[in-house]
């Protein structure tokens, strides 16, 4: 029989075929968590059906999961377990209920994703077919587990927002660029490497504002979505399930830039007005499929001249590099320009994040880098 890579292979061969854009579906009517068959749409969908858009609320309720309900105990059977059942802290300071805001933000968006993908992958969508049925049905399952664990992770992002009588982010309507299985499992694993990174930003403020008790919290989180990441990258087929031996460090002003920019539709959200948190202006990063080596990157940004400003390069817990910013030109209000990428020196494996600054530093950590920003991130993935 063969082995789970060689399917893995196989089935990321049988996909090395011209992309089809695929149709906007939504999440499914059950939330049973393992579907007999891959042609039974077994897991939470849009309130519409699974062949209209992925909008909220879920078919399951979802983001409106009241506890001790047939929905709450289903959607525990789907994710393999539960939210906490421990009391709340007594207090929790401000800008700790702000890193909340973002944190269940960008976990509803992660929702909206997995939803994306499963219907794609169940209705055979051109581009997410995988043609080993056992391949396919693995796949699906572990999904199935995966969205029902966002679920859970947005869901008690929101209930510290309640418990504390502030009001919970309210789901946007999003977007998603991948267009076949294999560009939506890479962007899978790169943006579950942002949240990672962002949640060390939360488990930090958490500590340095006296609010310790929702450290633990935080932490078991950052493991399921790193254990999330590493399948991700393993699919992919050529890359070690473990990024780097310290992830790289970022914040949660970054985090919900890159999801503005990149995964939100513009002026469709109910309340993210109240996230008191800064969206930097978008810095494109032209340059495509990055290597592992040295080498010159192209990027653009909306400006009219890059006259006093840096390119900052974040990898791993070391310094912040600034870089210089050459070859500027404009044309109609953007200016593109050049950065050298320095990554033998530096060993810039797995995610680096890029930002236009109006400092050339020094720079100590991913904070200090965001406290001068005026464009980022940039997301750069080179393995």
């Amino acid at each position: 029989m063969p082995s789970f890579q060689q399917l893995v292979s196989g089935a990321l061969l049988a996909l090395a075929l011209p992309s089809h854009a695929a149709p906007q579906f939504s999440p499914g009517n059950s939330t049973v968590p393992s579907p007999p068959s891959s042609s039974a749409i077994l897991f939470s969908v849009g309130a519409n059906g699974p062949n209209a858009p992925v909008i909220f609320p879920l078919s399951n309720g979802f983001p409106n999961i009241v506890n001790n309900t047939p929905a709450y105990q289903a959607l525990t059977v789907q994710a393999h377990g539960s939210i906490s059942n421990a009391p709340p802290p007594a207090s929790l300071a401000l800008d700790d209920l702000r890193s909340f805001k973002v944190v269940e933000l960008q976990e509803t968006f992660e929702v909206y994703f997995y939803t994306q993908l499963l219907l794609n992958l169940t209705n055979n969508v051109p581009g997410f077919e995988i043609s080993d049925p056992a391949l396919k049905q693995d796949i699906i399952n572990k999904l199935i587990v995966i969205q029902g664990q966002e679920q859970w992770h947005s869901l008690q992002a929101g209930g510290v927002l309640q418990h504390f009588n502030v009001s919970r982010i309210q789901p946007c309507q999003f977007k998603s660029p991948a267009t076949d299985f294999t560009t939506a499992i890479q962007l899978a694993a790169n943006f579950t490497g942002v949240v990672i990174s962002t949640l060390q930003d939360v488990a930090t403020r958490l500590g340095r504002n006296g609010d310790s008790a929702v450290v633990r919290g935080v932490v078991s989180v950052v493991g399921t979505e790193a254990a999330q990441q590493g399948v991700f990258r393993t699919l992919l087929g050529d890359l070690v399930p473990g990024e780097l031996p310290f992830l790289t460090q970022s914040t949660r002003e970054f985090a919900y830039s890159a999801l503005q920019q990149n995964f939100v539709v513009p002026g469709t959200c109910p309340n993210d007005n109240t996230i008191d948190v800064p969206i930097f202006g978008t810095l494109n990063v032209l340059t495509k499929n990055i290597a592992a080596a040295n080498q010159i990157l192209t990027f653009s940004i909306e400006r009219s001249s890059a006259q006093g400003l840096s390119l900052v390069f974040i990898n791993q817990q070391n310094l912040p590099i600034v870089q210089a910013i050459s070859n500027a030109t404009t044309s109609n209000g953007v200016t593109t320009f050049q950065a050298n990428f320095p990554f033998t020196s530096n060993n810039l494996n797995g995610l680096t994040i890029a930002a236009v600054t109006n400092s050339s530093g020094p720079f100590i950590n991913a904070n200090d880098v965001a406290n001068k920003t005026l464009f980022g991130p940039g997301l750069i993935y080179p393995n």
